[in-house]
């Protein structure tokens, strides 16, 4: 891949993570998926948001494949 074109894809997913990480706690049911593991204990709280990694990487690979197209 041609250097120059690796750039702008970098600075493009850059963009898009630093645009989703300021609007996070916008969008409300973004980390509230069915799916996404919660658990809280006296002492220790776990969260893995495995539904809303699903949404993100299908979204994210249709956005993709229709680039490449």
């Amino acid at each position: 891949m041609h250097p120059g074109k690796l750039l702008i894809i970098l600075g493009s997913v850059l963009i898009i993570a630093g645009l989703v990480l300021t609007f996070t706690g916008k969008i409300p049911f973004l980390g509230k998926l069915p799916g996404d593991i919660r658990i809280e204990r006296e002492s220790f709280s776990f969260y893995f948001p495995l539904g809303t990694c699903l949404l993100l990487s299908l979204i994210f690979s249709l956005l993709f494949w229709l680039f490449r197209r």
